[in-house]
């Protein structure tokens, strides 16, 4: 069944829609990397927020302090979680991994 086509408005609306979405998750990894926001409120507020819950979690790890490419990667691979996984679609043993992985470090 074909896609129906849509109306210059309706694609107007489309590409404010993505951008605002784009905007608010370079805000949200901003965030991150500044520390003003840490991984486990990140994921608390994807279970509110529509546009954060389709972030990528490898986008939101390597914005992580002393987090890149390749330490990403093994955290993701360690933990059972696919590369392509995003925020809302992470499952509770997931989660805690996470949090425990990245808990900030209290000193001491």
């Amino acid at each position: 069944m074909p896609i129906p086509p849509l109306s210059d408005e309706q694609l107007r609306q489309a590409r404010e829609a993505a951008a605002a979405a784009r905007s608010r998750r370079a805000e949200i990894k901003d965030r991150l990397r500044s520390g003003d926001l840490t991984l486990a409120e990140v994921i608390q507020l994807a279970e509110t927020d529509d546009v954060v819950a389709r972030t990528k979690v490898v986008d939101a790890l390597k914005c992580l302090p002393r987090v890149g490419e390749k330490r990403a990667a093994e955290v993701m691979e360690r933990l059972d979680i696919a590369a392509n996984r995003r925020l809302r679609g992470l499952g509770p043993h997931q989660i805690a991994n996470l949090r425990t992985e990245f808990a900030p470090r209290t000193k001491a």
